[in-house]
């Protein structure tokens, strides 16, 4: 459901289409979120979270499940999504597709892994992560910063 639902994600050139949902311990959905749903910094994780109440005490046993690994670091917002969901009480994330360090380091596993959650990541699920970011991970990226131009002397 998470694959899927990124492709209600608008795409952009400098950020990867992801779903996320959250469910409760019986597999019940609690909520869901994809990539840029209410503003076009949102990340998916963030718009499920918002989704729900914080205190939600359902969330104590909750999964989230992510097509692709939650962020430590961003651009956009001061706090990545792994940052987040470490300030919830959900104990287990499931990601499908690991980061590529194409905008960010990575490194959203370990760093919940690190807080004491159980993370997995179904990386059979990884390819149908990445189709609808597929148009992204084609395009062209320069492979160096390119130098000013020396300017002639007059």
């Amino acid at each position: 459901m998470a694959c899927r639902l990124a492709f209600a994600s608008p795409p952009s050139p400098t950020a990867f289409r992801v779903g996320c949902v959250i469910i409760d311990a019986d597999g019940r959905l609690l909520s869901q979120g994809y990539s840029r749903q209410h503003d076009p910094h949102d990340h998916a994780e963030e718009a499920a979270l918002a989704a729900i109440t914080p205190n939600d005490a359902r969330l104590r046993s909750a999964t989230l499940i992510s097509s692709l690994e939650p962020c430590v670091a961003r651009a956009s917002r001061p706090r990545g999504c792994a940052l987040l969901i470490a300030d919830t009480p959900i104990p287990r994330i499931v990601y499908a597709w690991r980061e590529p360090t194409l905008f960010t380091a990575g490194g959203g596993a370990e760093f919940l892994e690190r807080q004491g959650r159980t993370v997995v990541e179904v990386s059979r699920l990884a390819a149908e992560a990445r189709t609808p970011n597929d148009g992204l991970l084609r395009a062209p990226r320069p492979d160096h910063v390119s130098q000013p131009l020396p300017v002639a002397d007059g």
